[in-house]
């Protein structure tokens, strides 16, 4: 069995870049569209947005209790 592990964080060197995926305007799915380091004291993280990369958007931490309203 092969093991696998995620890239180690370049910024913090503790964590590991936790790939978060999305879906796109017309529903498709879209993979890798954004990293965030797991280590909470970094979160460095990189997404991807209209073809652009940026970097160290504000990251907002969720318990995922209380349901988003759309």
């Amino acid at each position: 069995m092969t093991e696998f592990s995620w890239p180690k964080c370049q910024v913090c060197g503790t964590g590991e870049l936790l790939p978060l995926s999305d879906f796109g305007n017309q529903g498709a799915a879209v993979h890798y569209k954004a990293w965030v380091c797991s280590n909470p004291d970094c979160l460095f993280n990189l997404k991807i947005r209209n073809g652009e990369i940026h970097l160290n958007q504000p990251v907002n931490i969720s318990d995922g209790s209380s349901p988003r309203m759309r």
